[in-house]
């Protein structure tokens, strides 16, 4: 199998030096790596859902929807199994923090915002944001994804790129959206602690009504378009060095060209916004200091081989000549403690920092 890997990642190599678009990834538990390369560097937007490629798409419906199509591309792929040699390199490069968009006291005070906020009653959750800016001398890309297709086996992990766009990697754990014929699969995942060895843990009244409201929101938006609706959990799920708490979502559509509006309803999920969705947006697009960009949108395969799978852009990155900007974020509640929200960011940042190679000292 080696022999077959090496040729594999040498032909992504080739492309990412070209400066052509993009994307190459694997799908949750799966061990088919796909790529899809455009074979010109034309920006091709989505314009509507029975269109067929890879799609990447904002937070806010202000940004660009990027389309990759398939007619405009060449395919190929490769299966990665865990007994296969992805041949790492072990390196470490300290880290040096450039700046913190929020620093830990701006987003002490974001968060008691949006508690406050919360309280008068303008809102039951908002997901409020910071990023982190790394410097860095030297940064393998495909090295840093073979260490994300190695450890993140339960995410969706890839690395996109468009030279009008960026270049954007991670590893998510949320489920947007999946459709196979006219059965549709999402899920609720919200709530947050760190993994310190067991999946038997407790859970505390505030994290359990974050995915409480997530779970509701899903099951009240998808209700017109969706029938046979069935949801199993609330159950703890690992991802990284975090839990989450995870409800599974499945149904059946009633319409086969609904995809667009399920879809447009759902995103901005409470996951990654907040409830009343236009009211969380609000506060956000006010209060947190920055464009969020493609980080907690979301990206995948529209109509390839007559399926869908759609994945909210969490765990994510943004690589740039010499930085690297790290997006984490986590959701707000009348009874969020500010230090512990932050301290939940740090956590998640942490993800990803490992992934990098780097480490403090």
């Amino acid at each position: 199998m080696q022999k077959e890997i090496t040729p594999f990642f040498n032909r992504i190599s080739e492309i990412l030096a070209s400066n052509r678009p993009f994307v190459t990834y694997r799908k949750p538990n799966e061990e088919l790596v796909s790529v899809i390369a455009q074979t010109n560097n034309n920006l091709y937007e989505l314009t509507n859902f029975d269109q067929v490629g890879f799609v990447f798409c904002p937070f806010h419906e202000s940004g660009k929807k990027v389309l990759f199509p398939v007619e405009e591309c060449e395919l190929f792929s490769t299966k990665i199994t865990q007994f296969d040699n992805l041949s790492i390199k072990v390196h470490s490069e300290k880290l040096m923090i450039n700046g913190d968009v929020l620093s830990k006291g701006s987003h002490l005070k974001l968060v008691k915002k949006g508690v406050d906020f919360i309280k008068l009653n303008k809102a039951k959750k908002i997901v409020l944001s910071r990023k982190e800016v790394i410097s860095y001398s030297k940064l393998d890309v495909l090295n840093t994804f073979k260490k994300m297709l190695s450890n993140y086996v339960n995410a969706f992990v890839y690395v996109w790129f468009h030279p009008s766009i960026g270049l954007w990697m991670g590893a998510t754990p949320e489920r947007l959206i999946n459709l196979k014929e006219q059965n549709i699969k999402t899920m609720a995942l919200a709530g947050t602690q760190p993994f310190l060895g067991s999946m038997d843990v407790q859970w505390h009244e505030k994290e359990k009504n974050e995915q409480q409201y997530v779970t509701d929101f899903i099951l009240q938006n998808i209700k017109i378009t969706v029938k046979n609706i069935q949801a199993v959990g609330p159950y703890t799920v690992k991802a990284g060095n975090l839990l989450h708490l995870r409800t599974d979502i499945t149904g059946e559509l009633i319409t086969a060209n609904s995809l667009e509006k399920i879809v447009n309803s759902l995103h901005p999920t409470p996951a990654v916004c907040g409830l009343p969705k236009q009211v969380a947006t609000q506060f956000i697009l006010e209060n947190e200091g920055y464009d969020r960009t493609y980080y907690s949108g979301y990206l995948g395969e529209l109509n390839m081989i007559e399926k869908t799978h759609l994945f909210v852009n969490l765990r994510c990155m943004q690589i740039e000549k010499k930085t690297v900007s790290i997006y984490i974020g986590g959701g707000i509640t009348e009874d969020s403690i500010p230090i512990n929200e932050y301290e939940e960011t740090v956590s998640k940042a942490a993800v990803m920092k490992k992934v990098l190679g780097f480490h403090t000292s």
